[in-house]
């Protein structure tokens, strides 16, 4: 009768909340990559370049190529962003977001298209800008694979380097990616990318992207992006993936 159409109707509503819950929980689960992205504002990014940086992360980040890495498969990616100079000069840009689909694509990239910069005059603490990267990873959602992608203009200047950060922050799991801005007053691009090599990029498959200058930060970042969210290809899990074009 009446009330055994009731509790069957209980039974199939719990039973729908329930897998309701699991699907979640499974969607949570299969986020298969946690970037973050960590922006030179130190002293030797001048105003104009800082406008070409932020500008060109934002428009790398919806760009057609980029939008097809991020949603070329359901696994979603959590994204977020920091910026960062001296010692005790990090500022979080956007914190831990699932992009899921494009709409949420669009909404970080606004919240970082907003963002002001907070520091303009301190020197470049990389090792406590890698430091403060790995705590973030600490508290990001849990995903297949963990990425760091740091630009920088400059080599280490203030405090302790990148060698150390590794050896004393939770990194494990952690690929370091690293964009070097080839700027015209700084040493050369020999001496930039040998420090980067020899001491901040680290993890499978871990890669430099330079950008010739500021001006060509948004192609690079564009490459960059595509290079680090795209799956990887069956059978080249953990290799690194030449890049084209």
């Amino acid at each position: 009768g009446q009330h055994g159409e009731h509790r069957a109707l209980v039974k199939h509503l719990a039973g729908a909340a329930l897998l309701a819950v699991a699907a979640s929980a499974g969607e949570a689960a299969e986020c298969r990559l946690a970037l973050l992205l960590a922006m030179d504002v130190s002293s030797s990014v001048d105003a104009a370049e800082d406008v070409l940086q932020r500008g060109g992360m934002v428009s790398a980040l919806i760009s057609p190529e980029v939008q097809e890495a991020f949603f070329a498969t359901d696994a979603p990616v959590a994204l977020a962003a920091y910026e960062w100079s001296g010692r005790y000069n990090q500022e979080i840009l956007l914190d831990w977001t699932l992009i899921r689909e494009p709409a949420d694509l669009v909404a970080a990239d606004e919240i970082l298209a907003a963002s002001k910069r907070s520091h303009n005059d301190f020197p470049t603490a990389l090792g406590y800008a890698l430091g403060f990267g790995a705590e973030m990873h600490e508290r990001a959602p849990f995903c297949l694979k963990k990425t760091l992608d740091v630009a920088g203009d400059g080599q280490n200047n203030e405090g302790f380097g990148p060698r150390q950060a590794y050896a004393n922050f939770p990194f494990d799991g952690v690929t370091v990616n690293v964009k070097v801005i080839n700027a015209e007053d700084f040493e050369g691009e020999t001496v930039l990318i040998g420090f980067y090599k020899g001491q901040e990029i680290r993890g499978p498959g871990a890669f430099i992207e330079v950008a010739d200058g500021f001006e060509d930060y948004e192609r690079a970042m564009r490459r960059k992006l595509k290079r680090e969210v795209s799956p990887p290809v069956l059978g080249t899990v953990g290799m690194p993936v030449p890049p084209k074009g």
